[in-house]
């Protein structure tokens, strides 16, 4: 229980949507809320709008964006200039008249189902054949295979011959009744950014831009060549705001008749793939892959699959030739007197920010385009830049990246940037960043007067906010959780892109990144190399069998299971979402079922008889939360090991929420998860629980899980926010007082106290 006094609403002051005027011009340490850390999208044949919005937004740099260019009159406005450059799409003439150094990739073509003795296969069928050109330049008897995926046999290479004018593989002595598929090289011939950008925007006859190769030296040799020139032409430029470095995310895009993208996957390393880097990589690690190590049965190498030991290689390879070159590319920016920022987003493969050499790069600044907390937390968070930059959505297009018709007919930009604000904003109280701006078409926003003033309030709240987080960190909890993935580290606050709905550690992941806890991103090889590292209060494991994010075939590791279990067995605490140290290995399904308490039925031992159980109906961890109102799929046919478990909440006969003690430690299951604020306030309470404290008598916290706040001690300013977008009445329980408050939809209020 808390006691103390209660403050009525009206003695506090507002900041943020609901911006009150009192506040003066500047606040805290004299930096001014009314102007600063804003980057504004300019627009040449709009500089009126473009320098009105400037000081309207209270921007401080002006942007060029794919598609729009400055004028003179907005370079040589007193405003910093952000130039954009992607270097591999930067010269289409030069890519034009050497298409070998083109980028590829490795694809697999459509499984062809036999119906005799020989079949055809159409190498491109379902593919965007204006993405695409097959590479017949290696030769496709020493590069490609044919596989019979029915039987997982490759087919000898004497059975199959290729027609180059067709496109296609003809098979013989194929086995009827099988499925076969082939893995060939293709030239991507347009650089997938602006072909999206290109179709969203409706481009028309805009000539397609290709992607050059850096892994050949004459490529390398005309990307330094043109970025002198470059550099030379834009004296006025101040920050170069590289498109990130040279390969892109991986995005194959379908034929437009049933499907218009096929996969997109923001993790994978796919479009780093070339004949030419075979054979650097044969070189540099002294084996040579094969194109099947890269398609996996068609699989490939996604986010989702646990990263192989040669995949770990290649992209250890990619990552120190990216570094290298990229180096010498902003040694020749800084030597211009220019700062080099990164866009962590688009060509970011290589990049790594929380990789080994990533402070090799010489990078002065980083900018992501986000949507959401964890996004806000993996640029926050980035090592060794000066700079921490977030681009706000919706992006200035008609069409929003999400599909949301945001400048249409139909659109609300208004309401999309609030609904992602209050995600981005609970991050941004836990870890803060430098600067927020927007990109596209400025002229897009002129009838959207409404979106004009909550972004006007949207940067004074961020400058506030910033102004705080400048002085100090906020109050924390104390606890430190450590995020067990195959990935860890290396892929610190990201999954396969932006937020994945469904996908139960992308979920936690986006609940952690506003609450007050410390985190760790922690690897499989991190435990088998230096044990759980000091320091760590809970260890948490979510995911499904065989993802990455659970950990697949790591689970077989005995250590694995002896480390986790003895950190347990000490006073260490477990919480695992969905299905954790999942693997159809054993006797048992959960490989940690004996700390967690419960297991999953898979079909084998339906036989056997389970253990009944009644529902613990009052616990902390639970406590003011309606469990009917949660949302989200969860794991079924679930049962107890052991009369020790706590059944907290269920389905049926199958748990959805557990407990279990062992030893000195304690160990948490849910089902299921979803992002919202009932299980953001059950993940905290949780947290609480595991590491033995009473979630109810914690300070800093709120009785309404719409809203929370953040303490400043040495400033003696408390921060809440409402996190939704209806009025919403909170209390406030400080270390002495409860603080009762009234917040109108995706308010801000700060408080003295």
């Amino acid at each position: 229980m808390h006691f103390g006094s209660t403050f009525p609403a009206e003695s506090v002051g507002s900041c943020g949507l609901e911006f009150e005027s009192h506040f003066t011009n500047t606040f805290m340490d004299n930096t001014s809320i009314d102007k600063g850390g804003f980057t504004l999208p300019g627009e040449a044949g709009y500089e009126a709008l473009t320098l009105r919005l400037a000081e309207t937004w209270g921007a401080d740099v002006i942007r060029d964006s794919d598609g729009t260019q400055l004028s003179d009159e907005i370079i040589e406005s007193p405003y910093d200039i952000y130039s954009t450059l992607c270097l591999v799409r930067a010269d289409n003439e030069w890519a034009k008249a050497n298409p070998s150094k083109l980028q590829q990739c490795c694809m697999m073509s459509q499984p062809v189902f036999a119906d005799g003795p020989t079949v055809t296969i159409e190498l491109l069928k379902g593919y965007f054949d204006q993405q695409f050109v097959i590479n017949f330049d290696d030769d496709p008897k020493q590069w490609w295979q044919v596989f019979d995926r029915t039987s997982g046999a490759e087919v000898p290479t004497g059975q199959w011959s290729f027609d180059r004018e067709a496109g296609t593989v003809s098979i013989s002595h194929a086995t009827p009744w099988h499925q076969y598929t082939v893995n060939f090289f293709c030239y991507r011939i347009w650089e997938e950014i602006s072909m999206y950008n290109h179709v969203t925007n409706d481009w028309g006859d805009k000539e397609h831009l290709m992607p050059i190769d850096p892994i050949h030296p004459e490529a390398r040799e005309q990307i330094l060549d043109y970025l002198e020139k470059w550099l030379n032409a834009h004296p006025h430029t101040k920050v170069v705001r590289l498109t990130s470095m040279f390969y892109n995310f991986w995005w194959f895009w379908g034929d437009g008749k049933h499907q218009r993208f096929l996969v997109n996957d923001w993790g994978s390393y796919e479009f780093s793939v070339s004949t030419e880097a075979i054979r650097q990589f044969e070189v540099i690690k002294g084996y040579r892959p094969s194109s099947e190590d890269f398609i996996n049965a068609g699989l490939y190498n996604n986010s989702y699959k646990v990263p192989t030991p040669f995949y770990q290689d290649w992209i250890d390879f990619i990552n120190a030739f990216v570094v290298d070159f990229g180096s010498e590319c902003i040694a020749r920016i800084h030597a211009h007197g220019k700062q080099a920022f990164v866009f962590y987003n688009d060509h970011w493969i290589g990049v790594e920010p929380f990789g080994k050499r990533f402070k090799d790069f010489g990078f002065d600044g980083i900018i992501d385009g986000i949507f959401n907390g964890f996004e806000a937390r993996k640029v926050a968070e980035t090592p060794d830049v000066q700079v921490r930059e977030i681009r706000m959505h919706p992006y200035l297009f008609p069409t929003g990246v999400n599909g949301a018709p945001s400048f249409l007919p139909g659109g609300n930009p208004t309401l999309e940037c609030k609904t992602y604000w209050i995600d981005i904003r609970r991050a941004l109280l836990r870890k803060p960043v430098d600067r927020i701006g927007f990109g596209g078409y400025l002229h897009l926003v002129e009838n959207h007067p409404d979106f004009i003033e909550a972004i006007t309030q949207l940067g004074k709240e961020f400058r506030q906010l910033r102004n705080l987080a400048k002085t100090e960190a906020p109050w924390e909890s104390g606890i430190n959780v450590a995020i067990l993935t195959a990935w860890g580290q290396l892929r610190a606050w990201a999954c396969r892109g932006h937020f994945n709905r469904g996908n139960y550690y992308n979920e936690a992941m986006e609940s952690l990144s506003g609450l007050p806890v410390e985190t760790t991103f922690l690897s499989f090889d991190d435990i088998l190399t230096n044990g759980i590292p000091e320091g760590i209060d809970v260890i948490l494991n979510a995911g499904i069998v065989d993802d990455a994010w659970s950990g697949g075939y790591h689970w077989r590791n005995a250590r694995i299971v002896e480390a986790i279990s003895e950190f347990v067995w000490q006073g260490g605490a477990l919480l695992g979402i969905g299905e954790p140290s999942a693997q159809r290995f054993s006797t048992q399904y959960f490989q940690l079922r004996h700390l967690l308490g419960v297991d999953r039925e898979v079909g084998l031992t339906q036989a056997f008889e389970r253990l009944p159980f009644e529902i613990h109906g009052e616990h902390a961890i639970t406590q003011g939360i309606e469990l009917q109102q949660r949302q989200g799929k969860t794991i079924d046919q679930l049962y107890i090991t052991d009369t020790q478990t706590r059944v907290l909440a269920a389905d049926g006969r199958s748990p959805l929420i557990a407990t279990r003690e062992t030893g000195q430690g304690r160990s948490a299951y849910f089902a299921g998860f979803h992002y919202d604020a009932i299980d953001t306030r059950l993940l905290m309470q949780t947290l609480y629980w595991l590491t033995g404290r009473d979630a109810q008598a914690q300070p800093w916290t709120c009785d309404n899980a719409h809203t929370e706040c953040a303490w400043y001690p040495g400033q003696r300013k408390l921060v809440v926010v409402n996190n939704s977008a209806s009025s919403q009445q909170t209390q406030v329980f400080t270390d002495s007082e409860t603080l009762k408050l009234q917040l109108e939809p995706y308010a801000c209020k700060i408080l003295d106290h």
